[in-house]
Order: structure tokens, then sequence, then C-alpha cells
């Protein structure tokens, strides 16, 4: 990747991750919400929503590298394809971007959110929350999905060291979509548990939206749990690219 300013870097991913989350809450609240015409669409619709959701976000935030995450951030800089000094650049970057993308996907949605009929259990659009609470475990399940999305990262055949979160297959667009395919496939096979947050920024910044969002009798924002998807996620990438270091490549 050629070099990039420190300016750069935010406007990119600031933008990726708010497309992020605008198309990833936004078909979340297409399945939940009662009175969208993607009700009850299902799991796989969400998983496939979210998968085209980071898709859009990565491919918009190519300039950057296309992290939209902080621990593919974090996991780059341990690997040693990102400069440690970025990485405060990115992770506000994501973080404000996530949650201006939040409070878009809900002014989409807003007459929906007015007329649901289930306000205190909408938290769930905007962040994760477990099937079965158990904070440390939950944890666990986290640090798996976040391990096998940085080790695709970090792993995949015709990866460029140094080029950003994605390999090059042909052009950075391919690549994007492989991305896109695995987290599919992480939230079809991984994400019943925790709703496989995998991004903290991802949770976080729309779990901030829905604290300060004038959502008609919404519930907590449930902080005693907002620390799970934050810490699993950087422990998953982390132990992910100490992996990749150790390897014989």
């Amino acid at each position: 990747m050629d070099p990039i300013s420190n300016g750069e870097i935010f406007i990119w991913e600031l933008l990726g991750t708010a497309v992020l989350i605008i198309l990833g809450a936004g078909v979340v609240a297409n399945v939940v919400l009662r009175r969208s015409k993607g009700r009850e669409g299902g799991w796989l619709l969400i998983a496939i929503g979210w998968g085209f959701a980071v898709f859009a976000g990565a491919s918009i935030a190519d300039p950057s590298g296309g992290h939209i995450n902080p621990a593919v951030t974090l996991g780059q800089a341990i690997a040693g394809n990102t400069p440690w000094s970025v990485v405060p650049v990115y992770v506000v970057a994501q973080l404000i971007g996530a949650f201006l993308g939040a409070v878009i996907a809900w002014a989409a949605y807003k007459l929906q959110f007015d007329t649901h009929d289930d306000p205190k259990g909408t938290l769930g659009i905007f962040s994760t929350q477990p099937a079965v609470e158990n904070r440390p475990w939950n944890t666990v399940t986290e640090v798996i999905g976040t391990f096998v999305l940085l080790m695709w990262i970090l792993l995949s055949p015709g990866a460029e060291v140094g080029t950003g979160s994605v390999p090059v297959l042909g052009n950075s667009a391919l690549g994007y979509a492989g991305v896109a395919f695995l987290v599919i496939g992480i939230g079809a096979s991984l994400g019943g548990p925790t709703g496989y947050a995998i991004n903290p920024a991802r949770d976080l910044g729309p779990r901030i939206a829905y604290a300060v969002l004038p959502i008609r009798g919404k519930g907590s924002p449930e902080w005693g749990y907002s620390w799970v998807p934050v810490v699993g996620p950087l422990v998953g990438a982390s132990l992910a690219a100490l992996l990749y270091l150790a390897l014989p490549i």
C-alpha cells in the first residue's frame, strides 16, 4: 500500500466503517422490526447482509487498507504490516464511523422503530447479545471467531505483506469478496452463541449510539456485557497474529 497520511486514513476508515454499520445494522433492523418488509427473514439473511456490509465498507476503505475493524488493525500491527504509530488513528476513525453508521441506520428505520411492538428488545439491532450469558465463555466464543477471521486475512493464498487487511487475489475487489464470504461463514457457523461481533468498533460504536438515540421505550445498552465484544476480538486477533509470526512462512 502506498504511503498514506493520517488524515486520509481517518477519512477512509470512518467512511468504510460507517457503511459497514449502515448495512449491517440495517439488515438486522429489516429482520427484527415488526413493520419492515424483511420481517422474520431469519439468521441466514442477517449473516449474508453482514457479509456484504463488510464487502461494501472494506471496499470503500481500500485506500487505507480496508481495516474497518480495530481487531484487524491490531492484528496487522502485531504482524508487522501496519505501523503502530497509526493504530490510534485507525481505531478512533472506526469507532466514530460505527457510531455515525448506527445513527444513519436508525434514521432509515425510524418509522419502524416508532411502531415496533417490542421496543425494549431493540438493542440487538445495534450491538451483540449472547444467547446464553456467561461472560468469560462468551469471550472465548468471540476469540475463536476473530481468530478465524484474522488467520484467513493473514494466511490466504496470494496475500501480500503490507497491503492492508485483504489479500490481492487478482484485484482488491476479489479479496474483499473473499473476506465477505468468510464473514458470512463465521456468522452461519459461529454466530449463534454471541452474535459474532468479531469487531470492537462494530459493537461499541452502535451501543453508544443506542444509548443516546431517542428510541421510544428502548431497553438498557447493557454496559456490563459491553467489554466482551471488545476484549474477545482483540485477544483473538492478537493470537492469530502471534501464530502467523511463529509459522515458517
